[in-house]
């Protein structure tokens, strides 16, 4: 759990991409060895990259380095999802940020079934030896750890699945939501098809941004779950399709 310095120095990094331990003490009022120690546990849980000085937000596509973007937001949801997930029940998570804080905040629920494509999502667990972990099979993307192909799709078809949560990288009335990756956006739609209950789970920052391939529509959802501060006019247009927006 962050405290709420460390939250700020997030906030910063997402702003700016790049701050100093120097900038940091004067604006966050403590000394340099705090700051210090904050940016040594941040970089440790996998939020920023340390350099001479200070630190800046990581680059790349890879878990590691999307979680501290908006990490505040991501975070909020993450707990009103958990907190909705009652202890013994079964769901599926995806892949995406979001879903990765999720899944930490899912480890303090002891007796709970994950299944899931994302192998990062699965190491959230090795704490809680209670709960019980099942990883699909299929092609492993070193960048993003998540699963894809046609094993992949095999083992969802062997499933019934209750409950989805999917990660999504952009959404408009248009194209529908969206992903960067074809290979994932597959996969997801393979869930999404299987699936009874299906939530999106994004921070409010990906609705109106469209991502290379499509993965489902408005209609073929259940739930959103995202921040307050999400455009009406987006809120508007769930609620008028008789979505379940879940606002964190």
């Amino acid at each position: 759990m962050l405290n709420e310095r460390q939250n700020r120095i997030l906030e910063i990094l997402g702003r700016d991409n790049r701050t100093s331990v120097n900038d940091l003490s004067r604006h966050l009022d403590v000394s340099s060895v705090t700051i210090r120690q904050d940016l040594n546990f941040l970089e440790a849980e996998g939020l920023l990259r340390r350099v001479h000085g200070g630190a800046v937000l990581k680059d790349g596509d890879d878990l590691d380095n999307r979680l501290g973007k908006n990490y505040e937001k991501k975070l909020s949801i993450a707990k009103k999802l958990a907190s909705l997930v009652n202890e013994g029940e079964t769901i599926l998570i995806e892949s995406g940020s979001a879903n990765v804080l999720f899944a930490r905040e899912l480890v303090k629920i002891k007796k709970v079934t994950i299944m899931t494509t994302n192998v990062y999502i699965a190491r959230q667990f090795r704490k809680n030896t209670q709960a019980n972990i099942v990883i699909l099979g299929g092609i492993y993307q070193h960048d993003s750890e998540t699963l894809v192909g046609k094993i992949t799709r095999a083992c969802i078809d062997q499933l019934n699945i209750h409950k989805a949560f999917i990660g999504i990288d952009g959404y408009t009335t248009e194209d529908g939501f969206t992903l960067r990756d074809m290979f994932r956006a597959e996969i997801s739609s393979h869930i999404i098809q299987k699936a009874k209950d299906v939530f999106v789970v994004s921070d409010s920052s990906k609705f109106g941004c469209t991502g290379l391939t499509n993965v489902c529509q408005l209609a073929d959802i259940q739930h959103i779950a995202t921040n307050a501060d999400l455009d009406p006019a987006f809120q508007e247009e769930f609620r008028e399709a008789g979505i379940d927006v879940i606002l964190a």
